[in-house]
């Protein structure tokens, strides 16, 4: 009885589809791996919402300037100790609870508007947004009972952008990297860090801070001491790992951006799907006469008046919500949806005087956008800034004659 071998002699055995599958998957992780470990990853899209929210954040804080006080100080209704007492329950971080004098809540007012500014230049970035998030932490928490579901997405965003490398493109750091000065002794920043690590210090030693932001904010002092030292001392090899360890980081926090727009959509397209009011098409119509949220009442009356348009913006609405996760995995649909939410959200700004919370849900969707198109709009504003800069007359010296 003759037996033939299952494989052919000197012919490799074919491998079985599970065995395929493993090895697809393996080589995708590992590919997955070195994307992420050996540069930084939508560093334009991270730019994107970096400059978004703080242009946001800023716009805000100077339009509430007037009523600073009222809103987040002394004069608001919301007074220092119902804050400090609800504080006191949830643990919420806010500096404006280390003192309540009228002086030391508008030295934070003036230094978040500092830091925000910061973040939108991309000057000191990695500071910057430490600042920024503290600031802005420091000015919510202090009355939670003020703002829209813009502030609530700035409020989350900055604690994201700690962990990004967001100041890679469109900043000031990047330029100064480009011209070679991201090297040296670096004596302004050794400066700042050596003054907050006075100020941490000095509120860690008074217990204005609980356990776990201490030891965030420590964290974040020791990282910096560590990177600047291995930058200084550690060229080789253990730069190289910091660089690894600060790209997986970031990756992380890109991650969890786009998830978290992702769930902004979903959930509030679920929540409208079960409404009565948005089941018959008719929701919009409530909304447009409403008189708290109807700037040009005028101008909502004249919508809402139209059946055809209400159902087709109410029932659109909702489609698109519930859509728009589902339609990230193809560029071409992905940049037309969020050409579409973009449009949404002016529309909400116009018609319910809601421009703030516009402006950070577009910052949040221009994060899908491709980088090829992120990129050409980048290089047209520089050419359109240059020419600007080129045909600017420069100013004439007056010639001195001499007698």
């Amino acid at each position: 009885m003759t037996t033939h071998s299952p494989a052919t002699p000197g012919r490799a055995s074919e491998p079985s589809p599970s065995a395929r599958l493993s090895r697809g998957i393996g080589a995708a992780v590992r590919r997955g791996l070195a994307r992420i470990t050996s540069d930084v990853i939508a560093p334009y899209q991270s730019a994107v919402i970096r400059i978004g929210f703080s242009l946001t954040w800023l716009a805000l804080l100077l339009r509430e300037w007037v009523h600073r006080n009222e809103l987040y100080g002394a004069d608001s209704p919301w007074s220092w100790a119902m804050a400090r007492e609800w504080n006191t329950t949830n643990h919420a971080f806010t500096a404006l609870m280390w003192h309540d004098s009228r002086l030391w809540f508008e030295i934070v007012y003036v230094a978040v508007i500092a830091a925000s500014v910061m973040l939108l230049l991309g000057w000191r970035t990695r500071t910057a947004s430490l600042l920024s998030m503290i600031g802005v932490l420091a000015l919510q928490n202090r009355n939670p009972f003020v703002g829209d579901g813009g502030e609530d997405v700035i409020h989350v965003m900055a604690i994201y952008l700690v962990f990004t490398r967001c100041g890679r493109a469109w900043s000031l750091d990047e330029r100064r990297a480009a011209h070679g000065r991201d090297g040296g002794r670096d004596v302004v920043g050794i400066v700042m860090w050596a003054f907050f690590t006075a100020v941490l210090a000095l509120v860690t030693g008074l217990g204005k801070l609980d356990t776990g932001w201490a030891l965030l904010l420590w964290g974040f002092i020791f990282a910096q001491l560590a990177w600047w030292l291995v930058r200084r001392y550690g060229p080789g090899e253990p730069r190289t790992v910091m660089e690894m360890v600060g790209n997986v980081v970031h990756a992380g926090a890109v991650f969890v951006i786009a998830a978290q727009v992702c769930l902004i959509y979903s959930v509030s397209g679920w929540y409208k799907v079960q409404g009565s009011l948005w089941q018959n098409g008719t929701a919009l119509y409530y909304v447009l006469h409403l008189g708290d949220v109807t700037p040009w009442p005028a101008l909502s009356h004249a919508v809402a008046n139209s059946s055809l348009i209400v159902l087709l913006l109410t029932y659109g609405t909702v489609i698109v919500e519930v859509a728009f996760p589902f339609t990230l995995f193809n560029s071409r649909v992905r940049t037309v949806m969020v050409a579409i939410m973009m449009s949404m959200h002016v529309g909400i700004g116009i018609l319910l005087g809601l421009p703030f919370f516009a402006l950070a849900m577009i910052s949040a969707d221009a994060f899908f956008l491709p980088t090829a198109l992120l990129r050409r709009a980048g290089d047209r504003v520089a050419r359109a800034v240059s020419r600007r800069r080129a045909v600017a007359p420069t100013p004439q010296v007056p010639l001195r004659v001499k007698y």
